[in-house]
């Protein structure tokens, strides 16, 4: 399956000379304008039965009468404003919120809107009923750090903020940082939708690296993986999907 996944990876835009990594940036510049929030994302960077990550230049405005599953936006240029009944959350570029399982809402978008929605399929609603703002200042608390046997020199000091989670805990969303560590090529069982905040990381497997810094946006898609390695501070927004078995 790894493999099949990988080959996949390469054949769309964005993607990287590391197997299991997409430049979201590069392949959202191939979405087009569209005034609809589902048939205008493009096709999809990855997709199965539980992730799928698309991208949407959404313009004008509309409404969703019910999301059927939960969804991860993350804003790479704009102004998008979503009023539901708990009130408008407002995202500029930089920002990301969650949108949970059988939000109904209406959405306002600029000319340069562009986005990646992360939607996670789901049958009950998470720790959130309403549209959620990924907090990017909030108390970070200590989380586990990769495992030792995983690592080249020192365990890092990691951090965590969790501002969703999905009902059957397979699908989160939020902030977390670290201190600088090498951790070798393992594989994964994991989307992950990462927008960096702070640092640099560079990823690598066998047949070449990639690096992403401040502002870049990047996807690890389930097989083979690839190694982390960054030498200083890292802090980034993620949403990712893992299943729990």
């Amino acid at each position: 399956m790894s493999e099949v996944v990988n080959e996949v990876v390469r054949e769309v835009p964005g993607a990287s000379p590391v197997g299991a990594v997409l430049d979201m940036r590069a392949y959202a510049r191939g979405a087009r304008p569209s005034t609809s929030w589902f048939d205008g994302r493009a096709v999809p960077a990855f997709a199965d039965d539980k992730a799928v990550v698309s991208a949407l230049a959404p313009r004008g405005e509309g409404r969703v009468e019910r999301l059927a599953s939960d969804e991860c936006v993350l804003l790479l240029g704009g102004r998008l404003e979503i009023a539901s009944a708990a009130g408008v959350l407002v995202l500029e570029a930089g920002s990301a919120c969650v949108l949970p399982l059988g939000t109904g809402f209406t959405w306002r978008a600029s000319e340069a809107a562009l986005a990646i929605v992360y939607a996670a399929p789901t049958e009950t609603v998470g720790t959130r009923e309403i549209p959620v703002l990924i907090d990017q200042t909030a108390e970070l608390e200590p989380s586990s750090a990769p495992l030792v046997e995983n690592l080249v020199g020192p365990v890092p000091s990691c951090r965590n903020h969790s501002d969703y989670w999905s009902a059957n805990r397979e699908f989160v969303a939020g902030v977390w940082d670290s201190t600088p560590y090498h951790r070798i090529q393992i594989p994964y069982r994991q989307v992950e939708l990462m927008y960096l905040l702070d640092g640099a990381v560079t990823f690598a497997d066998a047949a070449g690296q990639i690096t992403f810094c401040a502002g870049d946006v990047c996807l690890f898609v389930r097989g083979e993986g690839c190694a982390w390695i960054s030498e200083r501070y890292v802090r980034k927004i993620y949403a990712t999907q893992r299943a729990v078995a």
